[in-house]
């Protein structure tokens, strides 16, 4: 597996001289949805493609519900998903409260099976849309937590 990234200009705020940095950007070749999920995993499963969408609804749908009622949910090598949430720093503990809350999210961290991937995944520094050889690997002991962003399940 091969990480692709692009070189990007950003201009940081952070201090009063607006300094501009270059920073990797992820990119993917693009993205599989859920009707090719379920046929790819027909294929590979060899199960019929309705047992497949029905087993994958019936998954999320009882992520719903756990994560819902306050749950983390743990899919074995696969990862775990739970709440969580974003919220602005108060100078007094009697400041913070509901509407401190910004963002109500997901948090998805990957299991062995992805973190082991990840580890031994190359990196390609791709230029428009075409990949420049000589990729590196990643540090093994980089990674982090994956997020979901802005779908609560509910």
């Amino acid at each position: 597996m091969s990480l692709r990234y692009v070189v990007r200009k950003r201009v940081f705020g952070f201090d009063k001289t607006k300094a501009e940095k270059f920073v990797a950007e992820s990119r993917t070749l693009g993205l599989i949805d859920f009707k090719e999920l379920c046929e790819e995993v027909t294929k590979v499963g060899l199960v019929p493609s309705g047992a497949v969408k029905f087993v994958l609804d019936a998954l999320i749908d009882t992520l719903k519900l756990n994560i819902n009622k306050g749950f983390s949910v743990q899919l074995g090598d696969f990862g775990c998903f739970r709440p969580g949430i974003n919220a602005k720093s108060q100078d007094k503990l009697e400041d913070v409260t509901t509407s401190t809350i910004r963002r109500r999210k997901i948090i998805f961290s990957p299991g062995t099976v992805f973190q082991d991937m990840l580890r031994n995944a190359s990196l390609t520094r791709m230029v428009g849309e075409v990949a420049v050889s000589g990729g590196t690997t990643p540090d093994p002991d980089e990674g982090g937590e994956g997020d979901l962003g802005d779908n609560p399940l509910g």
